[in-house]
């Protein structure tokens, strides 16, 4: 009877083991960017993809398709009051974030209610909040992985050779 509950205990021990191995060596793990504009907390929490030597734009994130902007489950935007984005006022809570890049145009950025989804494989137009065109801004450094920032006025992203700001007031 001993060697029953010992073997069980083994393999519930075995099993939480690799869980944790799993969920804590992620290729692209998750991160948060926090930060105030005006009297408003905003946070992105994302999956942060590295480069390792690819070609992002174009290529891995294709051009004139919609992009979870992150990697695994949907990048989100949080605000804990209203913020305006360009002209629009986005009340506060919690936003499913993508983009929508092109190579000879401006992108396209877009809040959804749908925060939710893994991908972009939930994401439904119908549910945007916000549709923004923003301007790429290319860099000579390499942003090896993905990262966002909050900045007092706006949200900024940074991948590979690509810049994008996102003016948040």
């Amino acid at each position: 009877m001993d060697k029953k509950i010992m073997m069980k205990k083994l393999k519930f021990t075995i099993v939480l083991l690799m869980i944790a191995t799993l969920t804590f060596a992620q290729e692209s793990p998750r991160k948060q960017a926090t930060g105030k504009i005006g009297a408003a907390t905003a946070i992105v929490d994302y999956g942060s993809p590295s480069v390792k030597g690819r070609t992002i734009w174009g290529e891995l994130v294709k051009f004139d398709e919609v992009w979870r902007a992150g990697a695994n489950e949907n990048t989100t935007f949080s605000f804990d009051k209203d913020v305006k984005i360009g002209n629009t006022i986005v009340k506060a809570g919690k936003y499913g974030f993508f983009i929508i890049p092109s190579e000879n145009k401006e992108w396209t950025v877009i809040l959804n209610s749908k925060n939710d989804a893994w991908g972009s494989n939930g994401y439904n137009q119908e549910l945007d909040v916000l549709r923004m065109d923003v301007k790429p801004i290319n860099t000579d450094k390499n942003q090896e992985a993905l990262d966002y920032s909050i900045g007092e006025k706006e949200i900024t992203i940074k991948w590979e050779n690509v810049k994008i700001v996102i003016p948040v007031q």
